[in-house]
C-alpha cells in the first residue's frame, strides 16, 4: 500500500521572527536525502485474537519534492499491510527531522483513505512521543473501534497537561488560567492591574502559559514579548496568509503606533479644526525614517511611500460612510439609525417601565429616578401620543449606560485628560419605522461634598441648546464606543470563546463529530486573543490610552460579565427577546416577532442564525439519532461540564446554564457557540473602519465635561464664543485618534484566504454522504442570503438601510473579497 504525507511549506514567522539554525537545516536536508524524514505506523481498528492491540506496521516516508499544483511538499512511503490486519483506523507519526513540520493530511491507497491532520508535528529531538492521527470517519466514544479506544484517550491526555511548568513553544497543551497578565507592575506601579477571574473580579478563563510571577506582585504573571505561548496548533502564522491580519495588527501596534508617538509628541494635543481632521485622509501624516519601517511594509493600505522622499506617509483611506455623506455624523437620525444598523446593534432596548429607575444605592449615587420626566417626553412627542400610549405601543427605546458607568465616574475623573458621566438616551419610533432622539441624560454622582449633578438635553432650535445637544451626543457616542469594544466585541466574542476552545481540545477527541463541527469556528482565535493581551487590552495598551474608562477598561469588562453575561442569552433570538427587541411568536418567521420591523442587524442576522441552526440540527441528528446518546456521551458531558465549571468558573452555580440531555439541548448549545464566533463577531467587527474610521462619528473618548456643568465664567464665555472649539476639545487627541484608526483599519480587513462560513467543506464532513448533503444545503442557503440582503438594501421602504448617502448594511453577507469591505462572515474570530 502506498501513502502520501502532505507538508505545507512554512513562511517566515513575521510575528516572532523565528529562524532555524544552520545546523538544523543541514541535518534536515541530510535526513530527507536518506529517505527517513517521518516514521509512519498504521494502527488497526481491531484487537488480535488475545484481545490485545494488534502490532503496528511501519515504514519511513521520504521527500518527493515540491508539488507545483498544490504548492506543498509530498513525502511518500510504501507499506506492507498483512491481510489479517483489518481496517486501518489511525496513524502514528514520528518526525525524525530537527525542525517541526505542518502536516495537512495523510492519504493512503490512492485517496481511498484520508487522515485529516492540519497540525504541527514536533521534532522527536524536542519530544519523543509519536503523534496520533485518526481517519476522517467520526465516532461517538461508545462507537469507537476497540483497537482505537486507548489511543483515543491517550491523544486527549496529551493535550491536557498537568497544570505545571512553563509551556514550551512546540507543545499543544490546553489548560486554564485567570487574566493575571494584563498588568505590568514590574515596569511601573501605575501599570499594576487587578487579576480578572475569581470572586472579586469574575471573568472567563484564558489559556495557561505558566510564565513566572512578577517579583512585585506575586499574583501577576510576568509580561512577555513575542513569541507568546498558544498551543502549537493554534498558531498558523507560518502556513496561512490569513494571519496577515495578525501580522498587520502587530505591525500597527509595534510599528505605526511608536512612530506616531515619536511624531505627535504632545499626547494632549487635539485637532484645531475639522479641516485638520480631514487632512488625515487627504495629506496624511509624514512618517520619519525609523527602526519600525520594516514592520510598516506589512500594511501598505495606509502607509504609503512618497516618491520624492525617503519618508513614508500615514494616509488613511476615507471611510465609506464619510465618503458617501460627509455630514451624516452630524445628523440626529443617523445617530439613532446606527443603533439598529451600525457598529453596536447589541445595546438598544425597549422601554417597558416608567419612570426610568436606577438600581444603584441612592445613598451613594443620588436619587434613583431619572430626570427624564413625563413632561419632557410629551413635549418632544406632542401631537403624536401620550407617554402612556407610547409605552403601550412599544414606541420608546433606550441606550442605558447609567448604572454601568456611574460607579466609575469619580474614579475616572481623577485621571488626566478625560471625564465621564452615566448616561441614558431615549428614542422614539416614528410612523415610518425610523428612530428619532427625545432626550439625553448625563449624570455625575455626589463626590467631595458636591451633590449629584445631572442634566437632560433635548434636540433644540436655539443655538446654545443645539450645541449642548451635539456635545451630549458626543459623550453618549464615547460611552457606546467603549461598550462596543469592551463588551459587544471583546467580552462577548473573543473572551468568552477561549474557554470553549480549551474545553473542546481537552475533552472532545479529534474523531468526535462535535469536535469536527466546531473546529472551523475556533481557528486563529487564541492567537488573536494572545496578541490582544499583549498590546491591545493590556495596561497602557491602545484601549486603556484611547477609550473613556482608561485604566479601568478591563475592570469594567469584568463588571459587565458579572452583572449581565448569560450563555442562554447569547443566541440571537434570546438576545433580542432579552432586550425587548422581539417577542416569541411561533407563527412569525424565525419564531419571533421584532419590535422594530426594520432592524437590519436583526433582520439579516436571523437569516444567518436560522441557517446555522438548521445545519447544526441536521448534523447532530445524524450522529445522535436517539436522545440517550447525548446523555451517555462521556466526552460530550465532560466537555460541557468543564465549560460551565472551569472555563466560566465564576458563573458555575448560575441556574440559567442549559442542561445537556437531548439532541435539542445540544443543538441550542452548539448553535450558540457557532453563532458567537461567526455572525456575532462579524456584525461588531468588520464594520469598524466604515463607521468609526471617521472618529467624529464615533469618538472613543470625551475628554472635557459639558460646558453647563459647574462652569467658570471663562469656560462659559469660551463656549458661547466658539462652541465648535469646545466640541473639538472633547474629541480624542491626535495620537488617540490616529492610533485607534490604525487599529480599526486592520481589524476591519479580510485576508486573501479568509475562511468564510459555508464556503469550504471539511474533509470529515465530505467523507459522510449525509453530512455532505446537509453542508451543501447549508452552503446553498448562504448564497441565497447574499441576494436577499442585496434586495433589502435597495428597498426604499426600509429606511434604516436604504436612503440617500447610506452605506448598505452588508455585514451578514457571508462572502467577501479581501480588504476592508464591510461584509463577509468568517467561520471564526480570525482577527
Amino acid at each position: 500500500m502506498k501513502g502520501v504525507i502532505t507538508v505545507l511549506p512554512t513562511i517566515t514567522d513575521v510575528l516572532a521572527q523565528v529562524t532555524v539554525g544552520i545546523i538544523g537545516n543541514v541535518a534536515d536536508s541530510v535526513t530527507d536525502l536518506l529517505g527517513k524524514s517521518f516514521l509512519v505506523e498504521l494502527v488497526s481498528n481491531d484487537l488480535d485474537s488475545w484481545g490485545k492491540e494488534k502490532k503496528t506496521v511501519k515504514s519511513y516516508a521520504s521527500c518527493d519534492g515540491l508539488d507545483d499544483e498544490s504548492k506543498s511538499y509530498k513525502y511518500e512511503f510504501e507499506i506492507e499491510v498483512p491481510e489479517e490486519f483489518g481496517d486501518i483506523g489511525a496513524i502514528l507519526v514520528e518526525n525524525i527531522r530537527h525542525k517541526e513540520a505542518y502536516i495537512k493530511d495523510i492519504v493512503l491507497d490512492g485517496g481511498n483513505m484520508i487522515f485529516p491532520c492540519e497540525s504541527w508535528i514536533h521534532s522527536k529531538h524536542d519530544n519523543p512521543v509519536k503523534r496520533i492521527f485518526f481517519t476522517d470517519k467520526s465516532y461517538l466514544p461508545s462507537d469507537t473501534p476497540v483497537g482505537l479506544k486507548s489511543l483515543r484517550e491517550k491523544d486527549l491526555e496529551s493535550l491536557r497537561g498537568n497544570g505545571e511548568g512553563e509551556r514550551k513553544p512546540f507543545e499543544r497543551i490546553y489548560d486554564y488560567d485567570v487574566y493575571n497578565d494584563i498588568g505590568d507592575p514590574e515596569s511601573s506601579s501605575d501599570l499594576a492591574r487587578p487579576v480578572l477571574g475569581g470572586k472579586t473580579h469574575p471573568y472567563p478563563r484564558r489559556c495557561r502559559t505558566g510564565r513566572e510571577m512578577t517579583s512585585t506582585e506575586p499574583q501577576s504573571e510576568s509580561r512577555t514579548l513575542l513569541p507568546f505561548y498558544v498551543p502549537r496548533d493554534e498558531d498558523f502564522s507560518e502556513i496561512k496568509a490569513v494571519t496577515f491580519g495578525a501580522t498587520a495588527l502587530y505591525s500597527v501596534l509595534h510599528g505605526v503606533i511608536p512612530t506616531l508617538e515619536s511624531i505627535l509628541t504632545d499626547p494632549n494635543k487635539g485637532f484645531s479644526s475639522f479641516k485638520d481632521i480631514g487632512s488625515l485622509y487627504k495629506e496624511g501624516v509624514d512618517m520619519l525614517p525609523s527602526d519600525h519601517n520594516g514592520l510598516l511594509s506589512a500594511i501598505p493600505r495606509f502607509v504609503k511611500s512618497i516618491a520624492s522622499s525617503k519618508n513614508s506617509v500615514l494616509q488613511f483611506e476615507t471611510p465609506r460612510m464619510n465618503d458617501r455623506d460627509s455630514f451624516s455624523w452630524f445628523r440626529d437620525e443617523e445617530f439613532c439609525r446606527q443603533t439598529l444598523a451600525g457598529l453596536n446593534p447589541y445595546s438598544i432596548q425597549l422601554v417597558t417601565e416608567w419612570p426610568l429607575m436606577s438600581k444603584l444605592d441612592p445613598k451613594v449615587y443620588g436619587p434613583a429616578e431619572s430626570a427624564i420626566t413625563k413632561e419632557i417626553v410629551e413635549q418632544e412627542i406632542k401631537g403624536f401620543m401620550t407617554l402612556e400610549e407610547a409605552l403601550e405601543q412599544k414606541k420608546l427605546f433606550l441606550l442605558d449606560y447609567h448604572d454601568l458607568l456611574l460607579p466609575y465616574v469619580n474614579k475616572v475623573r481623577e485621571l488626566e485628560g478625560t471625564t465621564l458621566y452615566g448616561s441614558r438616551t431615549l428614542m422614539f419610533l416614528t410612523s415610518t419605522g425610523t428612530l428619532r432622539p427625545l432626550a439625553i441624560e448625563l449624570t455625575r454622582p455626589p463626590s467631595n461634598g458636591k451633590p449629584q449633578w445631572r442634566h437632560v438635553y433635548t434636540p433644540c432650535w436655539d443655538a446654545t441648546g443645539a450645541w449642548l445637544w451635539k456635545l451630549a451626543k458626543a459623550h453618549v457616542l464615547a460611552h457606546d464606543s467603549g461598550h462596543h469594544q469592551l463588551i459587544s466585541h471583546w467580552l462577548r466574542t473573543h473572551c468568552v470563546t477561549e474557554p470553549y476552545i480549551i474545553a473542546t481540545n481537552r475533552h472532545l477527541s479529534k474523531m468526535h463529530p462535535i469536535q469536527r463541527l466546531l473546529c472551523p469556528h475556533f481557528r486563529y482565535t487564541m492567537e488573536i486573543n494572545g496578541l490582544a493581551r499583549l498590546a491591545l487590552i493590556n495596561a497602557g495598551g491602545t484601549i486603556e490610552t484611547s477609550f473613556s474608562l482608561l485604566k479601568y477598561s478591563m475592570q469594567f469588562s469584568s463588571d459587565v460579565y458579572a452583572q449581565q453575561w448569560r450563555f442562554d442569552h447569547e443566541a440571537l433570538p434570546a438576545d433580542l427577546i432579552g432586550r425587548g427587541m422581539a417577542v416569541e411568536d411561533e407563527s412569525a418567521p424565525h419564531g419571533i416577532k421584532l419590535t422594530i420591523q426594520d432592524y437590519p442587524f436583526a433582520n439579516d442576522g436571523l437569516l444567518l442564525w436560522d441557517a446555522i441552526t438548521q445545519w447544526a440540527t441536521a448534523y447532530i441528528n445524524h450522529y445522535y439519532p436517539q436522545p440517550n446518546l447525548v446523555e451517555s456521551d462521556t466526552e460530550l458531558q465532560e466537555w460541557w461540564t468543564e465549560i460551565r465549571t472551569v472555563g466560566h468558573a465564576d458563573k458555575k452555580d448560575e441556574p440559567w446554564w442549559p442542561l445537556l440531555k437531548t439532541q435539542q439541548d445540544l443543538i441550542k448549545i452548539v448553535s450558540t457557540i457557532m453563532w458567537v464566533s461567526s455572525g456575532h463577531h462579524s456584525a461588531v467587527n468588520f464594520g469598524q473602519y466604515d463607521f468609526a474610521g471617521y472618529f467624529p462619528n464615533r469618538p472613543t473618548i470625551a475628554r472635557t465635561k459639558m460646558p453647563n456643568e459647574d462652569p467658570t465664567v471663562e469656560e462659559w464665555k469660551a463656549f458661547m464664543n466658539k462652541p465648535e472649539d469646545v466640541l473639538l476639545d472633547s474629541f480624542p487627541t491626535q495620537i488617540q485618534a490616529t492610533k485607534v484608526m490604525s487599529v480599526l483599519d486592520i481589524l476591519s480587513n479580510h485576508s486573501p484566504d479568509e475562511e468564510y462560513i459555508g464556503s469550504t467543506i471539511e474533509p470529515a464532513w465530505a467523507a459522510d454522504p449525509a453530512i455532505k448533503a446537509a453542508f451543501e444545503e447549508f452552503s446553498g442557503g448562504l448564497k441565497e442570503l447574499e441576494s436577499i440582503i442585496d434586495l433589502r438594501n435597495t428597498d426604499p421602504n426600509l429606511r434604516n438601510r436604504s436612503g440617500a448617502g447610506l452605506v448598505p448594511y452588508e455585514l451578514f453577507k457571508p462572502f467577501s473579497e479581501p480588504g476592508v469591505t464591510g461584509k463577509g462572515v468568517p467561520y471564526s474570530i480570525s482577527i
